[in-house]
C-alpha cells in the first residue's frame, strides 16, 4: 500500500445551478442538475455552432471524453451568437451535426452563460465532484491542461472517496434514415451527376442528375483519416468541393481531418494532397510542401487563378494550394478575426466558408461578420480584398437594397450565377440572396430554404443544398428577385460596466500543471487590443508581450466593445528532455462594454486557470 500524495490546494468557487429554457438534449428526455452529476469530475463547454473555435473544441475533447468515460461527464452549454442559433431546432441540429455524444443544455438566454460569468466562446469550466469549480479555459489548447487536472481529480477524489465511477447520462438520439445527413457543399461533375459533401456521415455522394438518386458513395462512412479505393477512405466532416482543371478529379476540403484530399472521378480512389492531419497553430510554417504543412478547418475550395484557393476557417485566412509544385502559402489574411480590406496580406477575415471563382473575382462568403467579400487581381502578382456587403462581427440580419446597408446572417455559401451577379446561400436567414455587381444592390431569391449552404448552376436553374433538411433542392432562377422586409440585428451580449479613463486589462493564464511558459525563443505570450470604435481606446491599443494593459477608455464614447487576442505558449518543465511537449493556448475576445461612473476598473479575462480575485 502505497501514500496518497497530497492533494494540490486548490481556489474552489461553488458552482451555479444549470439553468436553460430550451432544456436538455441527450439525456433520453431528463433534465439534468448539477446534483445529478455530483460524484463526477463535470466539463462545460460553453459553445455555439456558429463558431470554428468551438468546433475545434469539440474534437479536442473526444479523445479525453473516451478516456475518462466513467469519471467524466462533458455537458455541453449552447449559448446562441445569432438569433437562428437561439432556435431550438437549430441546435438540436448542430447536435447531430456536429456528433456530439454528451448532454446539451439548450441555454437562448445565455442564463448559465451569465451565471459562470463567461465572456468567450469557447469556454471550458472544471467542476471537481464535490460541485465546485476548479478551473476555466478560454480559446482552444487546453485539450492537454484538462487532462492534467483530471488526473489529479481522479486520484483526489478516489482518496477522500468522493469520486462516483460508472456511466454517464448520456443517451443517443435514434438516428434518421436519410440518404444525406447535413450535407455540406455540392459540385456539377462533367458527367451531368452532382457531387455533394454528406458531412455528418463522413463521405461523398454522388447523385444522378435529378439531385436525388444516388450513383455511388465515395468513403467508408467512419470518422477517420485514410487514403485508398472508395468504399474503405475515410474522412472527417468534409465539406468543400472543387473540379480540377481536366475534370477527371475534384479536390474535397477535408475539414475535421484538416486537410485537402483528391478524388479520382473514374475509380474513386481517394489521396491526401495537403495538410499533416494536425491542426495549423500559431508559430507554425505557412509554406511550403503541401504535405509537410499544417492546415486549420479547410471549409471550402476554388480554382482561381491557376491555383486552388482555401477557406480556412480556422485561421480567418484563404490560403493556396499550388498543384504544379505541391505545396501550400497563405494567399490573403492576418489570422485576425475581423472586417479590414486593402492588399491581401493586410487583409482580416472572419472564418470564410464559402468561395466561387469568376475570371477577375474570387467571392468569399465570410460568414462571422456576416459579408460577402472578393478577392480581385491587382497589378503584377498582387490581390486585393474588398466587401461588397456586410459591416463587421457584430451587425447581422436580413435587410434587401443597396449593398452598403443591405444585411446577412451568417452565410455559408456563394455562387458565380449566369448573368455575373451572385448567389449568397444566407445560412441562418434560411434564404438564397442575389448581389448585383452592376446596379450594387441585394435581393432576395428564395426563403424558406432550411440552412442553405451551398448552391450550384444546372441548366439554368439552380440547385441549393439544404443542409437542414438533408437534401437538395431545384429553384427556378427568378428575372425579378423579391424583396423582403427589413430586418437588422445586433449580437446580444450584456455589456460590461466599465469606469471612463483607466482600465487594467488582465489576461488570466496559468500553466498547466508539470509546465512551464516556453521562453527558449522569446516571449511565450502575446496580447493584441483594438475597439470597435476605434476612439474608445484613447490608449493602450495595439501589440505587445505582457498579459495585462492599462487602457485609457474615452469618456466621450459611452460604449463600445474590446477586442482582445492572447496566446501563451507552455512546455513540459523537464529540463532532462530535450524535445518536450509543448502547446499554445490561445483566444479572442469581443467584450461590450458600457462606461458608467460606477463602473470597474479592471476587466480580467480567463485564457486557463482562475481568476485570483474571485476565489
Amino acid at each position: 500500500m502505497t501514500d496518497a500524495s497530497p492533494a494540490p490546494r486548490r481556489a474552489r468557487v461553488r458552482a451555479p445551478e444549470l439553468i436553460g429554457k430550451g432544456g436538455w438534449l441527450n439525456t433520453g428526455g431528463k433534465q439534468l442538475s448539477l446534483a445529478d452529476l455530483r460524484g463526477s469530475i463535470v466539463i462545460l463547454d460553453f459553445w455555439t455552432f456558429c463558431c470554428i473555435n468551438c468546433l475545434h473544441v469539440l474534437d479536442e475533447l473526444r479523445e479525453l471524453e473516451e478516456r475518462h468515460r466513467d469519471t467524466v461527464v462533458i455537458v455541453g452549454v449552447h449559448s446562441p451568437k445569432f438569433v437562428h442559433e437561439a432556435e431550438h431546432a437549430a441546435v438540436v441540429d448542430a447536435v447531430e451535426r456536429y456528433g456530439v455524444h454528451h448532454p446539451v443544455l439548450d441555454d437562448p438566454e445565455l442564463a448559465t452563460w451569465k451565471q459562470f460569468a463567461v465572456r468567450a466562446w469557447p469556454t471550458l469550466v472544471v467542476i471537481d465532484p464535490e460541485g465546485y469549480v476548479v478551473a476555466q479555459h478560454a480559446g482552444e489548447g487546453h485539450a492537454h491542461a484538462i487532462e492534467k487536472l483530471v488526473e489529479e481529480l481522479e486520484a483526489e477524489h478516489a482518496a477522500k472517496g468522493t469520486l462516483r465511477r460508472g456511466d454517464g447520462p448520456y443517451v443517443p438520439p435514434e438516428p434518421e434514415p436519410t440518404v444525406l445527413r447535413f450535407p455540406g457543399k455540392a459540385l456539377s461533375l462533367p458527367n451531368g451527376n452532382l457531387l455533394v459533401s454528406d458531412s455528418t456521415r463522413h463521405a461523398l455522394v454522388e447523385l444522378a442528375a435529378d439531385g436525388e438518386t444516388v450513383v455511388r458513395r465515395i468513403g467508408s462512412g467512419e470518422r477517420g483519416f485514410a487514403d485508398g479505393p472508395a468504399e474503405q477512405a475515410r474522412f472527417s466532416e468534409p465539406q468543400g468541393l472543387a473540379l480540377l482543371p481536366g475534370g477527371t478529379a475534384v479536390v474535397v476540403a477535408d475539414t475535421v481531418n484538416h486537410a485537402l484530399r483528391e478524388v479520382d472521378l473514374t475509380s474513386g480512389a481517394v489521396r491526401t494532397l495537403a495538410g499533416t492531419g494536425r491542426q495549423w497553430w500559431q508559430g507554425s510554417p505557412t509554406s511550403g510542401p503541401a504535405r509537410e504543412v499544417d492546415l486549420s478547418s479547410p471549409w471550402d475550395v476554388a480554382w482561381f487563378d491557376g491555383r486552388v484557393w482555401i477557406a480556412m476557417a480556422g485561421v480567418h485566412q484563404l490560403w493556396a494550394y499550388d498543384p504544379a509544385t505541391g505545396t501550400v502559402s497563405v494567399a490573403a489574411g492576418t489570422t485576425n478575426e475581423g472586417l479590414v480590406d486593402g492588399p491581401a496580406d493586410e487583409a482580416w477575415f472572419a472564418q470564410p466558408s464559402g468561395l466561387a471563382a469568376t475570371q477577375d473575382r474570387l467571392w468569399v462568403a465570410d460568414s462571422e461578420t456576416s459579408a460577402l467579400r472578393y478577392v480581385a487581381k491587382g497589378d503584377g502578382d498582387g490581390y486585393t480584398v474588398g466587401t461588397a456587403v456586410g459591416t463587421g462581427l457584430f451587425d447581422f440580419g436580413h435587410r434587401d437594397g443597396a449593398a452598403e446597408q443591405a444585411l446577412l446572417q451568417h452565410p455559408l455559401g456563394v455562387t458565380a450565377l449566369p448573368d455575373g451577379s451572385v448567389a449568397v446561400s444566407d445560412t441562418y436567414n434560411h434564404a438564397l440572396r442575389r448581389y448585383d455587381p452592376v446596379s450594387d444592390e441585394v435581393s432576395t431569391l428564395a426563403t424558406d430554404l432550411r440552412e442553405p449552404s451551398d448552391a450550384v448552376v444546372v441548366d439554368g436553374d439552380v440547385v441549393v443544398v439544404e443542409s437542414a433538411r438533408h437534401r437538395l433542392t431545384r429553384l427556378r432562377l427568378p428575372e425579378e428577385a423579391v424583396r423582403v422586409a427589413a430586418a437588422a440585428h445586433r449580437t446580444q451580449r450584456p455589456a460590461t460596466e466599465v469606469a471612463p479613463g483607466r482600465l487594467r486589462l488582465d489576461v488570466v493564464f496559468t500553466a498547466p500543471t508539470g509546465q512551464k511558459l516556453d521562453e527558449r525563443y522569446g516571449p511565450a505570450t502575446r496580447l493584441l487590443v483594438g475597439s470597435t470604435p476605434s476612439e474608445l481606446i484613447a490608449s493602450g491599443a495595439g501589440q505587445g508581450t505582457d498579459l495585462y494593459r492599462d487602457l485609457t477608455l474615452d469618456p466621450g464614447v459611452g460604449e463600445g466593445v474590446l477586442h482582445v487576442s492572447a496566446m501563451a505558449a507552455s512546455c513540459d518543465d523537464d529540463p532532462g528532455n530535450e524535445y518536450p511537449a509543448c502547446h499554445v493556448h490561445q483566444q479572442d475576445w469581443g467584450v461590450p462594454v458600457r462606461l458608467t461612473q460606477d463602473g470597474a476598473t479592471r476587466l480580467p479575462l480567463v485564457l486557463a486557470g482562475m481568476d485570483e480575485n474571485d476565489a
